[in-house]
């Protein structure tokens, strides 16, 4: 979700502790809601999953009422780029793709992951696209060095991604995290004319490659949230936050302890 332009926001290690928290509780809800990912599924059954999670850990879901957002996941398929509304009418099928985002506030700072699910077999195509997009994001996530720029981020997604026959989204873009759920600086997919911001030590990012099997171009949908690709070919999007160190990047949202 893109929010206001807001200045840099560095955090102290302390704070930092407390991301890893929250980004955690969003880590092992999203492998908790990936369990139910199967054909028959509805989409607001999935949102369920979530918010009990959010309740039994006592911590509030991040979208919900985030201007007027009115649930916890975001859940987008197929040719559904981001902020997708879980609905009871919206049954999984096997041979989609699932993408869900979501965040959670606790102790006043926010974590925010997402990940795009097959559901059942899908075909190479766009078993493909999945693989090139979380790829993409490591080579981003490899990026984040004080010292370099946002900009450094922004072409190794590009450049892996349109070697790689896809399209990244242009309208939508990665953003810090902290205390508010978007913070400074944006961070596009793509390189773009001006100088971008150098990265700091103490820095959260919250990294996200939304990649298109065919046009870069979206639409958002009348329900004024659900964006589609404009050629209705699939997309697939994965997101961590990322701590900036002087040690190198630290995955704040890592599933490795919950996979």
């Amino acid at each position: 979700m893109k929010g206001d332009a807001k200045s840099m926001v560095v955090k102290n290690k302390d704070e930092i502790a407390i991301m890893r928290e929250a980004n955690q509780i969003v880590a092992e809800t999203l492998i908790e809601v990936k369990k139910h990912v199967e054909p028959g599924v509805t989409t607001w059954e999935l949102d369920k999953i979530a918010e009990d999670i959010c309740v039994s850990k006592k911590v509030r879901p991040a979208f919900k009422g985030y201007r007027g957002f009115p649930a916890s996941l975001c859940v987008s398929v197929n040719e559904q780029v981001v902020h997708g509304i879980p609905s009871r009418k919206c049954k999984l099928k096997k041979g989609d793709i699932i993408s869900i985002d979501f965040g959670v506030e606790y102790q006043g700072y926010f974590g925010d992951s997402a990940i795009t699910l097959p559901v059942g077999k899908i075909d190479p195509e766009t078993q493909r696209l999945l693989d090139v997009t979380r790829t993409s994001l490591e080579l981003a996530i490899a990026e984040v060095k004080v010292g370099n720029r946002i900009g450094d981020i922004s072409a190794a997604v590009q450049r892996y991604v349109e070697d790689s026959g896809f399209s990244v989204v242009r309208q939508f873009v990665g953003h810090g995290i902290g205390a508010a759920l978007h913070e400074g600086p944006e961070i596009p997919n793509f390189v773009q004319d001006d100088r971008s911001p150098r990265i700091i030590e103490g820095l959260v990012l919250a990294i996200e490659p939304m990649v298109n099997m065919g046009t870069h171009k979206v639409k958002v949908l009348k329900d004024g949230w659900t964006v589609i690709t404009a050629d209705r070919k699939p997309s697939a999007h994965f997101e961590h936050s990322v701590a900036v160190t002087a040690a190198g990047p630290v995955i704040l949202s890592s599933r490795e302890s919950f996979e």
